[in-house]
């Protein structure tokens, strides 16, 4: 009997042997397994496409932290003064009409021999019309000073435009103190080269409370 089966014998038992090899192999390679634990380890040894991965997330966390930290703040800027603000924006600040908010006053010629006489009459050689920019530069002074060429402030401001200190008006004469003129020609010097015209003064003037 075993003469009879001594060929099939074998192949039946190399045949049982494959078939257990299968399945054991197959529970192996079962997620969850230790084997496709073993298989997903063996992804992670560098040159695989998860190490790849890691390695360039890795680069790109050191590349943001390094630009993070060179952030600078910028310095709260150094702000101008109202009169170097009304130099660059004569616009801002004014109220009632006229253009860019810019008040234009109207009036009739001042009586002659008055201070406000000298100054509308000396107002073109600064390159002011005086029937456009009197009525301006009377509001201003009749507020400052009230047209009196000895109208003195407690904080050193004095004459007719209230130069602060009074001595800066020496520029225009050495009589500063006492000659409407004077005064008069120093004001028009400092209104054109502040604010380029008086109603742009007046605006800022009526903005501020001063110019």
């Amino acid at each position: 009997m075993f003469r009879r089966f001594g060929i099939v014998f074998p192949v039946a038992v190399f045949a049982l042997v494959a078939i257990v090899g299968v399945a054991v192999g197959g529970k192996l390679l079962a997620p969850g397994s230790s084997a496709f634990s073993a298989v997903q380890a063996i992804e992670m040894v560098p040159g695989s496409r998860t190490m790849a991965a890691l390695e360039a997330e890795r680069t790109q966390l050191i590349a943001m932290t390094t630009a993070a930290r060179t952030l600078t703040v910028v310095a709260k800027p150094k702000l101008a003064s109202p009169a170097e603000i009304a130099a660059a924006n004569p616009n801002s600040g004014g109220t009632g009409s006229g253009s860019g908010g810019i008040v234009y006053v109207t009036s009739t010629p001042p009586d002659p021999g008055s201070a406000q006489s000298i100054a509308y009459n000396m107002m073109a050689s600064f390159g002011f019309s005086p029937t456009t920019f009197f009525g301006c530069l009377k509001d201003i002074w009749n507020r400052e000073s009230g047209w009196r060429y000895d109208a003195e402030n407690p904080s050193g401001a004095y004459g007719i435009p209230q130069a602060l200190p009074g001595s800066k008006m020496s520029t225009a004469g050495a009589d500063w103190q006492t000659n409407p003129a004077t005064q008069i020609k120093w004001g028009l010097g400092y209104i054109k080269s502040i604010y380029g015209d008086p109603c742009k003064a007046w605006a800022f003037e009526e903005a501020n409370g001063y110019y």
